[in-house]
């Protein structure tokens, strides 16, 4: 089988694909026959190494997939062979056969097309958490989305018009329109001033801040709240600079981070609360602190193991209502990974990059 690999961090070009055994499924998990692979902004991070957690190359990329189950290991009972399957992987999605455990496999309508449905496994699962388990919003609250002409940013535009949100979204002048369009309030960050904008409202702010970039932007985001406000880091982007790791923008993504972790322990109004989509599915949140060792528990909770399940049947019955529009920005065999990941950048408001072995 063919599968693609990351040989160490860096930019696009460190991508390549080699031939390999399949995968043999060990206990308690089963073997997917890849049909689509999702490249997302977060596949961007683990080749360069910035994302929390990454694993040390040689790796394979790739964050989302949806096949069909070819083999399954001892102790598997809720799926079958031949049964078609959505997984969140995290890494290793890139590749034509992987192995994932069964209890993260979340079925998949045989009706629907499989690139289209990539999208509900991470982005729209990602704006869906964020709303709803996270920031757990209310009908009526005004939310500011960052970078809402993105991928998550535009499933959060979507998901917050089906539940009743008023929405506001910082973008580019040139994506004014397609924001608008989703019904947010856009708000051009070249040009405006989107803390001195939100303080014009009569509630002097907002409910929740999304903040996927990180970095100071975190700190002028706490202050757009008003009383009750919650702000949600879900990204470190800031600590990206043209596809590669910058460590000035690491560090200044961590001291920003604590500060604003501090910053809200003196302000008991309001909250700053931590996503990461493969933690929440654990049932714990993180809020990293100044390394990787230390951290403090923010948000949390029991382990839901059916969360993710549950909220991936209120994704497809919103995609069968015609609440939400997954888009497919391009179709890609698996040997052009590298170009994927080249789009990446240019392709953010188009939709879903999509590696089809």
């Amino acid at each position: 089988m063919k599968r693609v690999v990351v040989d160490h961090f860096g930019g696009p070009e460190v991508l390549r694909v080699v031939e390999d055994e399949p995968p043999m499924p060990g206990p308690g998990e089963i073997r997917i026959r890849v049909l689509a692979a999702g490249v997302s902004f977060t596949d961007a991070q683990l080749r360069a190494g910035t994302y929390l957690g990454v694993p040390r190359p040689p790796f394979t990329p790739g964050y989302e997939l949806v096949g069909i189950v070819e083999e399954l290991g001892s102790g598997c009972s809720r799926l079958r062979i031949g049964d078609r399957v959505g997984a969140l992987t995290v890494w290793g999605a890139d590749a034509e056969q992987v192995c994932v455990p069964e209890v993260n496999a979340v079925e998949v309508p045989e009706d629907l097309d499989p690139a289209e449905v990539l999208s509900l496994v991470f982005t729209y699962m990602t704006a869906f958490q964020l709303l709803h388990r996270t920031a757990r919003v209310k009908r009526g609250e005004a939310v500011l989305v960052h970078g809402a002409a993105g991928r998550v940013g535009t499933a959060v535009l979507e998901l917050g018009a089906a539940a009743g949100l008023r929405l506001f979204g910082t973008c580019s002048a040139r994506d004014r329109a397609a924001v608008e369009r989703l019904g947010a309030v856009a708000i051009d960050y070249q040009n405006d001033d989107f803390l001195a904008r939100l303080r014009q409202l009569p509630d002097r702010g907002v409910d929740v801040v999304l903040d996927g970039i990180g970095g100071a932007l975190s700190l002028r985001s706490f202050r757009a709240l008003r009383p009750g406000g919650r702000l949600v880091v879900f990204g470190h982007y800031a600590a990206l600079a043209q596809g590669h790791k910058s460590w000035r923008g690491w560090i200044e993504w961590y001291v920003a981070t604590t500060a604003v972790a501090l910053w809200s322990l003196l302000s008991p109004h309001r909250k700053v609360l931590a996503y990461r989509i493969q933690k929440l599915r654990e049932g714990r949140q993180w809020f990293p602190v100044a390394a990787h060792r230390r951290a403090l528990p923010v948000g949390g909770g029991p382990r839901q193991p059916e969360w993710f399940r549950e909220d991936f049947r209120a994704l497809l019955d919103l995609l069968r209502r015609g609440w939400i529009h997954p888009v497919v920005a391009e179709r890609l065999p698996l040997t052009e990974a590298r170009h994927a990941h080249e789009l990446l950048d240019v392709s953010a408001g188009l939709g879903k990059l999509v590696l089809v072995p």
